[in-house]
């Protein structure tokens, strides 16, 4: 499992650096360049996450059915090919067709996929190794908003996205390759729909409890998703509409992925012992205070790098929760096909956040919007404490 983890790691900061993390420092170039309004330039990634959601679920069974080392080299490719291509656009059409385009590539290669080839290759430690692979993640937008910042400065943001699109390539495709080559051997007397989670995370559950906490947990993350989906690529432009000059913006939001390790490693060193949907809880809860801070900071520095570093942290756990806690509430039998049914209405929400929000702070403004999202946590905050009530008294009842 560790020359998957440390292999799949690298790509996964690569491939979400490069693609998914992109427009984070390349919107406004991109939209001054082509004359895009920048509603419109996050229309671009809108599509993108919604054409994710789109076809979860069938990429997620193509894992189950072709292994998910197949899938992901696949998708590292498409990704090096949509980012070439977005290089090249020149008018509105090329630009929302090739985000369409890199929706599909990414669905092949970033956590949701990567979570199920990680419990192909080690099925009797899938949520350890989910945790570990996050940690390599974590860095992605510390990374690569820094780098793609100084590059486009120097190159322009067409140059930056080739290089980014070659990364791909020299990177991802051969370590894809090789970490995921070599799978465990699954115990003939261990059932496959209890591999994978951890002792303490108890019976995965069946029948119609099953389908319940399926579209529970899916509404949980969406609100959820809804938040994240803002954060991950308006953060900077989030902090220049508080006044912030963009350099200083791009330090702090840089901080983010600092953060993220620091949660992830918390859930590591002190989750182990602690069932999956408890650290959900822990996770989530802390995101309403986060954004507390950000709507009561006035544009203060302190307050939102507070903001930014315990935003970060709840991002962190909470990514380790999207494929920790359905692998212990439904097991790793068909795994890629269930993360594909649940990631579904979460990338559609996803989708939606970043033009939906960037329409609310051309109309509203910043602080209608940063309630707008604490309103959202809040609401996920709630729906997960109601259904660990209810997943108390079903695992009570077997």
């Amino acid at each position: 499992m560790h020359r998957a983890v440390h292999a799949v790691g690298i790509t996964q900061i690569t491939a979400w650096g490069t693609a998914f993390y992109c427009l984070g420092v390349l919107a406004g170039p991109i939209g001054r360049d082509l004359d895009f309004t920048r509603s419109f330039v996050f229309l671009g990634f809108t599509m993108a996450i919604l054409t994710q959601g789109l076809v979860s679920a069938p990429i997620g069974r193509l894992i189950d059915r072709w292994g998910g080392r197949n899938v992901m080299c696949v998708g590292v490719v498409l990704i090096a090919i949509g980012l070439a291509l977005l290089a090249q656009v020149r008018d509105w059409v090329s630009y929302l067709a090739v985000w369409v385009f890199l929706g599909v590539a990414m669905r092949m290669s970033l956590y949701d996929a990567a979570f199920a080839a990680i419990v192909q290759v080690a099925p009797s430690r899938g949520r350890t190794g989910i945790s570990y692979l996050t940690l390599y993640g974590a860095f992605a937008s510390t990374v690569f908003w820094v780098v793609g910042h100084q590059l486009e400065e120097a190159l322009g943001w067409r140059q930056t996205l080739l290089i980014f699109a070659a990364l791909n390539l020299v990177v991802c495709l051969p370590l894809n390759w090789w970490g995921l080559a070599k799978r465990e051997e699954r115990p003939k007397d261990t059932q496959a729909s209890t591999m994978g989670a951890r002792p303490v995370d108890g019976k995965p559950l069946e029948g119609r409890a099953r389908t319940i906490g399926m579209i529970l947990f899916a509404l949980i993350m969406s609100l959820n998703g809804f938040v994240f989906g803002v954060v991950s690529v308006q953060l900077v432009p989030l902090f220049e509409t508080a006044g912030m000059a963009t350099a200083t913006a791009v330090w702090i939001a840089s901080l983010k992925g600092v953060a993220q390790f620091g949660g992830r490693v918390i859930e590591i060193v002190f989750g182990r012992n602690l069932h999956a949907f408890t650290v959900a809880r822990f996770a989530i809860g802390a995101l309403p205070f986060s954004l507390l801070l950000l709507l009561f900071s006035n544009g203060a520095f302190g307050p939102i790098l507070a903001f930014t570093l315990l935003m970060g942290a709840s991002q962190g756990v909470i990514t380790i929760v999207r494929g920790a806690v359905p692998l212990a509430l439904f097991g790793a039998e068909g795994y890629g096909r269930i993360l594909g049914l649940i990631a579904t209405p979460i990338l559609v929400v996803s989708a939606l956040a970043p033009t939906v929000y960037a329409l609310i702070l051309d109309i509203w403004g910043s602080t209608v919007g940063v309630t707008i999202l604490f309103i959202s946590a809040l609401l996920a905050m709630l729906a997960i404490e109601l259904m660990g009530r209810w997943y108390r008294k079903n695992q009570a009842g077997l």
